[in-house]
């Protein structure tokens, strides 16, 4: 017989193998006489040739008839038969079979995971452009993408047609609870204000090798979107939104809290906080629903994400931010809740988020701290891939340890008393995908969560300049309450005091650990301090409860500072999977300076300054405090020139520091834009295109409200120049 020759894969002949090389079956029990000789001899049926060399490198399978022969003096390669050989052993009647070798086209069965997305290569913080980065891809090599796991974004809706998240769309993770409808398609408007929650959606599970924008983390995951942000929120709304189907939705990332302003103290309502409770019982089958946040972009404004009562919850995993440099964004919130740190970026000359963006497109400019809970969002689903019974305390067991502090650059990293690295900016680290899975396949799951709860303090207390208090924990150490490794730690408190803002409040373990509750916030000038508040710190993870600790309440401002009571209230407990020792603190009220009328200065001793009808202890940004002289009464925070972000007099050359994206000249003390541009130019072209948008949007908004004369004045009076082209 005579073997047709054998085509690669491809179409193409194949390639012949190096020399002449035959396989064949020769009868199992050879005669006397041979249907082959040794290599470059003749090969004929003849009786009385010696018979083949019986070598075991010969014979292809043991105990089969099946050999290998090769001739020496044939070319290397051919892309046809040798048809000489072929016609001679098609002639030997002891060959029962035979085939000339080729070289087959084989790859080995490995899927190469890089994505053929065209933005992928824009996704800095998961394709190995910068190390580290997330290590996605060496997560997705051990074939984890998010399959099975559902994840629904709350925020202002998403945009569900949209060709990379379409495919991956789950109408059942999605609702509209702005306009009671299944619906959760954002309401489009010229501004593209409702653009957010697409953008988090496409960060999580945007579809992959779609030819389409870049990739999703968890790119197989299913992904919904309700809008809850777009209209009144009501402690309803927030709960309905976060009790959505919890048997169906694994993951809940949100990306939304109270005012980032520094002056407020705020969190869920009642309901919502039943929803919280409900979630972490009773969804995912008893499992708990796992509620991402991201920590807020009060860093501006002094604020600290233990201020916001979603962040701080035991029952959400907040997320932290930094830059692709390591460095911390100045948007980002520090605070003792945050648990760990994903990648996102600011509006300067920082690398930024790939994403979906409304209208079908793509954006490459997504920022802020609302960028970093969905990439966690999506990491976390799969870790749920490759471990679905994960309790949501799992997940935040295997965050802990799968966070790193990497390159994050911070002054207040500190080592716990387990030997973890922690930090008030970052929580515990950078995320790392491959690692959260590794672990997410072996852990062994937790045992059941305890509670302890003290009462540290039953008197009202002056807290003064600064205030220590102790508790020890020894009575949670009993056998039903006994716990020997700490999760979250609570503490509820209770004060007044005349300036909030200016009180700094720390606890310190009995391992030695020290974590921040709530740092300095200048904005803060309340005086109703703080009623029943739970401040919550993650720093303590894993370490043993049992000794003394210690809450010490400081005054960062001014002398006059005094603190007061709530009369005899003493619901003060503390909620955690620690002994947690409540710290119901009572101090004495004396009235002291806050907001000030209109026309009126800072009184006192003369070290408060005057700032937006406030009295601070000290300027913000972009400020310096001036004294009093000759021509100014009071001390008061004056502006420092544009191009500073600190300074210390008015002049371009009394900069301290500058903003993001300027270079700062020690010889000067003065700052650059790095585009060649003046401050002064740069502020001008923004301040240009400012009155261009205000004037447009004045004229939109004139022709929707049928005021048209009337709304026309005031476009002519703020940009005369741009719209009485057009006027009459």
């Amino acid at each position: 017989m005579q073997p047709e020759p054998q085509q690669q894969a491809s179409g193409s002949p194949a390639l012949l193998q190096t020399r002449v090389c035959f396989c064949m079956r020769l009868p199992a029990e050879q005669p006397s006489s041979t249907a082959a000789t040794g290599p470059g001899t003749g090969l004929g049926a003849q009786q009385g040739n010696p018979a083949p060399p019986q070598e075991p490198s010969l014979q292809v399978l043991e105990e089969e008839p099946y050999y290998h022969f090769q001739h020496r003096g044939s070319r290397q390669t051919s892309l046809s038969r040798h048809w000489g050989w072929s016609l001679r052993l098609s002639r030997e009647p002891q060959v029962l079979w035979f085939e000339q070798q080729t070289v087959k086209s084989r790859a080995k069965r490995s899927v190469s995971v890089v994505p053929t997305d065209p933005w992928f290569p824009k996704q800095w913080y998961m394709n190995n452009d910068i190390s580290p980065d997330l290590n996605i891809l060496a997560a997705w090599s051990k074939g984890y993408t998010g399959r099975g796991v559902v994840l629904s974004i709350l925020d202002d809706g998403i945009e569900k047609d949209h060709p990379d998240l379409a495919a991956n769309y789950d109408p059942l993770a999605s609702y509209d609870f702005n306009s009671n409808d299944p619906d959760p398609q954002p309401r489009y408007n010229a501004w593209d204000e409702n653009r957010h929650g697409t953008r988090c959606a496409g960060e999580a599970a945007a579809v992959a090798n779609n030819q389409i924008c870049g990739a999703g983390i968890a790119y197989n995951a299913k992904i919904g979107g309700v809008r809850m942000l777009d209209g009144p929120i009501t402690d309803i709304v927030e709960a309905q939104s976060l009790s959505l189907r919890p048997q169906h939705i694994h993951i809940y990332s949100a990306s939304w809290g109270p005012l980032d302003d520094g002056r407020h103290v705020d969190g869920p309502g009642v309901l919502a906080m039943k929803a919280f409770h409900n979630g972490i019982t009773k969804g995912r089958g008893g499992l708990g629903s796992i509620f991402i946040w991201a920590s807020g972009n009060g860093g501006i404004n002094y604020d600290n994400c233990n201020c916001d009562g979603y962040t701080n919850s035991i029952y959400t995993l907040t997320v932290g931010s930094a830059f692709a440099s390591g460095r911390q964004p100045r948007y980002s919130e520090p605070c003792a809740s945050t648990l760990t740190t994903t990648y996102s970026s600011s509006t300067s000359s920082e690398a930024q988020i790939v994403t979906t963006d409304l209208h079908h497109r793509c954006t490459d400019r997504h920022a802020g701290s609302s960028a970093s809970a969905p990439l966690a969002a999506g990491m976390v689903a799969l870790a749920l891939e490759a471990n679905p019974a994960l309790t949501w305390r799992d997940v935040q067991h295997l965050v802990v340890r799968a966070s790193r502090p990497a390159h994050l650059q911070a002054e207040d990293w500190a080592v716990n008393g387990v030997g973890r690295k922690v930090s008030h900016h970052y929580g515990y680290g950078l995320l790392d995908a491959a690692l959260l899975v590794e672990l997410a396949q072996a852990w062994a799951g937790t045992q059941p969560q305890r509670r302890c709860s003290i009462e540290a303090l039953h008197a009202p207390r002056n807290i003064g300049s600064k205030l220590t208090v102790s508790a020890d924990t020894s009575s949670c150490s009993g056998r039903t309450r006994s716990i020997r490794s700490l999760e979250h730690v609570q503490v509820q408190l209770s004060l007044s005091y005349s300036r909030r803002g200016d009180l700094q409040v720390a606890l310190r373990s009995p391992m030695g650990t020290t974590s921040t509750l709530v740092s300095v916030r200048p904005y803060d000038t309340s005086q109703q301090g703080y009623k029943d508040w739970t401040f919550m710190s993650t720093h303590f993870w894993d370490e043993n409860p049992n000794g003394t600790w210690t809450l010490q309440l400081e005054n960062k401002g001014d002398a006059y500072n005094t603190g007061g009571h709530w009369g005899d209230k003493t619901i003060h407990r503390y909620h955690a999977v620690l002994p947690s020792p409540s710290f119901p603190l009572f101090g004495w009220h004396l009235t002291v300076l806050s907001l000030l009328p209109s026309g009126q200065t800072c009184e006192g001793d003369g070290s408060f300054y005057a700032h937006q009808s406030s009295c601070l202890s000290y300027c913000p940004p972009r400020s310096y405090g001036r004294s009093r002289s000759t021509t100014h009464t009071s001390r008061t925070c004056a502006r420092c020139h544009h191009s500073c972000y600190t300074c210390q007099g008015t002049s371009a050359n009394n900069c301290t520091s500058c903003p993001a994206a300027h270079t700062f000249d020690e010889d000067t003390h003065s700052c650059f834009s790095p585009q060649g541009l003046s401050p002064q130019e740069g502020q001008h072209r923004n301040l240009l295109l400012i009155v261009l948008l205000l004037c447009e949007t004045s004229i939109l908004f004139a022709m929707l409200s049928c005021t048209f004369r009337t709304a026309w004045l005031c476009v002519l009076a703020g940009c005369a120049g741009r719209c009485w082209a057009g006027g009459k």
